[in-house]
């Protein structure tokens, strides 16, 4: 864990209560991320964890319960201003502007900002992270691999500068030897000082490479702790790991 990571939770989440309906997708859930971490919340499909990173991006509205940023309450936040505020997310499925060439998405990253020679430096900076993208920037977004696409979408978020990356199920839909080589993209952004909330459906790669875990079931938070205890608890074995 970063030494940056024992101060105060740079994200805060405490008794979040989301319904779709009559249907409770998350009660009373509460976890904290702190600067330089990478936290991941796993759980089976349902579980409500791509609820909980759209509740904190305030994209589904929130029953009951409480999120604050940098000690600061975005329970009503919009999400336009959650992304001024430090952070971006990166949606399951990836989600691009299929029509629109990988350049243009990465622009369209920075809408929140207006420093035109800063965003190309970050531009270019990106292009240096992901060299597949380099070679593609002229290139429509839809025409990508699913790999490409994925590397756009995380390159995309960087865009904003974010403070905190909320990373939904990246290795969806990709081939292993793929999966492998995004994980790796997270592992050298979490050594960079990025801090990082994961939902990811491969247990096992997100307990590798997080410092923490929190493990969802029906929308309620049944076990936490440091990853490497996750690893070998034979609950979180039997039931996510095989």
């Amino acid at each position: 864990m970063s030494a940056e990571a024992s101060g105060t939770p740079l994200l805060r989440v405490e008794d979040l209560s989301i319904r779709y309906g009559h249907v409770q997708a998350l009660e009373r859930v509460s976890l904290e991320v702190r600067a330089g971490e990478v936290v991941t919340l796993i759980g089976a499909n349902g579980a409500g964890k791509s609820t909980a990173l759209r509740s904190i991006s305030r994209t589904v509205p929130i029953h009951s319960g409480h999120i604050a940023f940098e000690a600061r309450d975005i329970s009503g936040a919009r999400p336009s201003d959650v992304v001024r505020l430090g952070i971006a997310q990166v949606p399951e499925g990836r989600r691009m502007l299929a029509r629109q060439t990988v350049l243009d998405n990465l622009v369209l990253g920075a809408y929140t900002r207006s420093d035109a020679s800063e965003i190309q430096a970050d531009i270019e900076r990106q292009f240096g992270r992901f060299p597949r993208l380099a070679e593609r920037r002229n290139q429509l977004a839809g025409t990508l691999s699913g790999g490409e696409q994925q590397m756009l979408a995380i390159a995309r978020a960087l865009m904003s500068r974010p403070r905190l990356l909320l990373l939904d199920e990246p290795s969806l839909g990709l081939a292993p030897l793929i999966v492998r080589g995004i994980f790796d993209i997270i592992g050298d952004l979490h050594q960079s000082g990025v801090t990082i909330l994961l939902v990811e459906q491969n247990a096992r790669l997100a307990l590798q490479i997080a410092d923490r875990a929190y493990v969802l079931e029906a929308g309620r938070l049944t076990i936490s702790g440091p990853s490497s205890e996750l690893l070998n608890d034979e609950r979180v074995r039997r039931a996510y790991l095989g």
